[in-house]
């Protein structure tokens, strides 16, 4: 970490290696597209670089990574709007016939999660799919955690409401 932030390219590779796969993850569990969050990791990872010689605590990297991979899908959802041809995520595709319960309930969940707030979708994810704890996550998000509790009963309940819409369509 400490070369990484006196601008050693190598040492910021081995760093983004491990930790790729996770701000996908997180992308793609914000944004709801793929196309969108390989955009939005790679944007992460820049910015990452970028920034790197201001992190003042290198133990917190996580939590600031998290934030700014958070920062970068709002960016990444609003420039979607703006978008005209989108591309077709391969979770849309139709699944084999043994995985249709499965893959219905997988869409009918993706499209409940698309009609959330980008911030709703972020604190689910880092919470239910990352499995960051109350305090993890009030520290990543610079938050009080009872603020965090909230945000995530708001969060479940417009999931609900959208999970109930979904299934009334």
């Amino acid at each position: 970490m400490d070369r990484a932030r006196l601008g050693d390219l190598d040492a910021f590779e081995s760093i983004v290696r491990s930790r790729t796969d996770a701000v996908y993850r997180l992308s793609l569990a914000i944004t709801g597209d793929e196309a969108d969050a390989r955009d939005a990791a790679q944007e992460s990872f820049v910015a990452a670089w970028r920034e790197l010689p201001g992190l003042r605590d290198a133990d917190r990297f996580d939590a600031w990574l998290q934030r700014i991979v958070v920062n970068r899908c709002r960016m990444v959802i609003r420039a979607r709007s703006r978008r005209r041809v989108r591309e077709i995520p391969a979770s849309l595709l139709p699944a084999p016939r043994a995985d249709v319960a499965a893959a219905s309930d997988a869409d009918r969940l993706g499209a409940a999660l698309s009609r959330l707030a980008p911030d709703h979708r972020a604190i689910l994810a880092l919470h239910h799919l990352e499995g960051r704890t109350i305090d993890e996550l009030s520290a990543s998000l610079g938050i009080p955690a009872g603020t965090v509790k909230s945000r995530l009963f708001t969060a479940r309940r417009a999931l609900d409401r959208a999970l109930g819409t979904e299934a009334e369509e």
